[in-house]
């Protein structure tokens, strides 16, 4: 299933541009990997190449958060893809857009951050941070706080910074005291 035609090879680097946009949140190279290989457009090694051609014509880009490199589609990707959209064959927006309307609660749940805290009495209130990651909880704390201004502040900072606070527990907690 090599792709042998110029009008091919663009088709599929604009279909990688769909993807992108049609799911409207910026993914990793594994998660645009399962898109394509389950809804069968094309194999890995097109898929590496044609994301390494997107990202030199700067029409997608790539960026770290969590240990995890995630790639975006920049506003010229955008553009491109506004304008040759018609040279995507149907069938293939079809199935992308079906397969988006049934896995992208999957995708975006590949990594989530949640907060949330709960008055126990009058000057006692619990708070829930969790990291989850594939439906698996990496973190879950709770942390009893005296007011409720105590509880949002911690909620908004877990929310805002997850990933470096789960670092620091986590080699706080590995650290050897001596």
């Amino acid at each position: 299933m090599f792709e042998n035609s110029s009008e091919e090879l663009a088709s599929h680097k604009l279909l990688i541009l769909y993807i992108l946009d049609k799911i409207n949140m910026d993914l990793t190279n594994s998660q645009i990997t399962q898109v394509v290989l389950e809804t069968e457009m094309m194999n890995y090694f097109s898929l590496q190449q044609f994301l390494s051609q997107l990202m030199e014509s700067k029409f997608l880009t790539t960026y770290k958060e969590s240990d995890r490199e995630y790639y975006s589609l920049t506003q010229k990707g955008l553009e491109i893809l506004e304008y040759f959209l018609s040279r995507i064959p149907e069938d293939l927006t079809k199935k992308i857009d079906e397969y988006v309307a049934l896995n992208k609660q999957s995708l975006l749940s590949d990594t989530e951050v949640k907060s949330s805290f709960i008055q126990q009495n009058n000057n006692e209130f619990i708070v829930n941070l969790r990291v989850i990651e594939n439906q698996s909880n990496l973190i879950d704390l709770n942390l009893n706080v005296s007011s409720e201004k105590q509880a949002q502040q911690i909620c908004n900072n877990w929310k805002n910074n997850a990933s470096y606070m789960y670092a620091e527990i986590i080699d706080l907690l590995i650290k050897e005291n001596h």
